[in-house]
């Protein structure tokens, strides 16, 4: 089935490198109910919907795309859906925004089941991907730093340096600098090893402590979130959530793609410039999507994080199936989770870091070309002061091809890209919440 020697691998070398993937990405079923807790939604909807999601998505790769590429809930995604869809917009409930990511899903599936998704993805300006991506990183970084209070609420300033000697702020530093220590070093699985060095750190000066116990079976207290497709659609045209769905679909559809060609490339399976069985790798995001909202997690996205399992030996997809039956057994360690997860200093270094990793794609943008690095610049400088992924989006959308008109250059921008700037001006200009 995974055409092993075909791909001049073989079984312990698969299983090696599943196990190094699941330890890198394994840190997002802590933080991920963190993140989505501060938009009211329980953790042990969000536990079991991130394993569920996580184990649905990379199981699709691995049979019917045979890759080494793990899928789970996407950081940035989960901070927009928390903070800017549900904590942006009044009289938004989390149940409400499943509808709108469940909406996203089965449109992404659409799209991933024909050639508009490449389309799209050739039609936004590289600039543009990559402001978005690096403005992502800031985002969350920003919101590691504000859940310990390193940074607080300043009177006239906004924001400023908080108590650097409270428990939650020092506990914090002290998980960040060790997690950094094991990444400069290369060990495989730095962030997740980082979070459970400070874990020991907390459960010894008395600031963790399971009362819970480390297992229980699964469970799911909401049930489904999200069952009727027209109900879904129903809430979306009622709150009129139009340019939130645009924005998940747009935001996965560059990390998704982005992340595949880079681990396939690192593998050595892409041929030429394309990526075989693209159309059905691509579906495993926009599958775990539609699944993830249905119990109660945002959108799936591939984890860079597969490139370590790749580094390992990696090949195809009984990396993938390792990774997935790993999540499965992550399933009953809840309580473990629950409580690691309620305290934020332990899970805050792991949003810095990866913050501080998605900010690199700040040096392949083109400074030296204001028309392009503006609206680049204002896509990264608004996302954390906005606290708005999609207001980000929005203004790099508008500000893109208003300046290649001014400059003479309209036809280099495609004619998608105008459709855009005109949605995203209604939207801020008529319909913001």
């Amino acid at each position: 089935m995974f055409k092993l020697k075909e791909n001049h691998t073989n079984t312990k070398t698969e299983l090696i490198a599943g196990i190094t993937t699941f330890f890198t990405m394994v840190y997002i079923v802590v933080v991920n109910p963190v993140i989505l807790a501060d938009a009211g939604v329980p953790f042990a909807q969000v536990f079991t919907a991130t394993i569920l999601a996580s184990v649905v998505a990379t199981l699709w790769m691995a049979l019917f795309a045979n890759y080494p590429i793990a899928i789970a809930p996407g950081m940035g995604l989960n901070a927009y859906f928390a903070y800017s869809v549900v904590g942006g917009h009044h009289g938004i409930t989390y149940q409400t925004a499943f509808a709108a990511v469940f909406v996203a899903g089965i449109i992404f599936v659409i799209l991933s089941l024909t050639p508009f998704r490449e389309k799209l993805i050739e039609a936004i300006p590289e600039n543009l991907k990559h402001g978005i991506t690096a403005g992502i990183g800031l985002f969350i970084a920003f919101i590691g730093l504000r859940q310990t209070k390193i940074i607080t609420a300043h009177p006239s300033n906004l924001v400023g340096l908080g108590d650097l000697h409270s428990a939650s702020a020092s506990l914090a530093l002290a998980g960040l600098a060790i997690t950094l220590v094991l990444m400069v070093l290369r060990l495989n699985g730095a962030i997740f090893f980082g979070m459970v060095i400070t874990g020991l750190i907390a459960f010894f000066t008395g600031q963790l402590s399971f009362k819970q116990g480390f297992m229980s079976l699964p469970s799911l207290p909401e049930g489904l979130i999200v069952a009727n497709p027209f109900t879904a659609m129903g809430d979306v045209i009622q709150h009129g959530l139009y340019a939130v769905v645009f924005s998940f679909i747009l935001v996965t559809i560059f990390d998704t793609t982005g992340t595949m060609i880079g681990v396939a490339n690192q593998a050595g399976l892409m041929k030429g410039d394309k990526l075989p069985r693209a159309r059905k790798a691509l579906l495993s995001d926009s599958i775990g999507t539609t699944i993830g909202a249905m119990f109660g997690t945002s959108p799936t996205t591939a984890f860079i994080e597969s490139t370590s399992g790749v580094a390992a030996g990696g090949r195809t997809g009984l990396t993938s199936l390792t990774v997935a039956i790993l999540f499965i057994l992550a399933a009953f360690f809840g309580p473990l989770v629950s409580a690691v997860s309620g305290l934020a200093a332990i899970t805050a270094p792991a949003l810095i870091i990866v913050g501080s990793l998605m900010m690199g794609s700040i040096s392949k943008i083109r400074w030296d070309e204001l028309d392009e690095a503006f609206p680049a610049f204002l896509v990264i400088l608004s996302m954390p002061l906005t606290s708005s992924i999609s207001t980000g989006i929005a203004l790099g959308f508008i500000s893109f091809p208003l300046l290649k008109l001014v400059k003479g250059r309209w036809r280099e921008v495609h004619p998608l890209l105008y459709l855009f700037a005109v949605l995203f001006f209604i939207q801020l200009a008529f319909l913001q919440q």
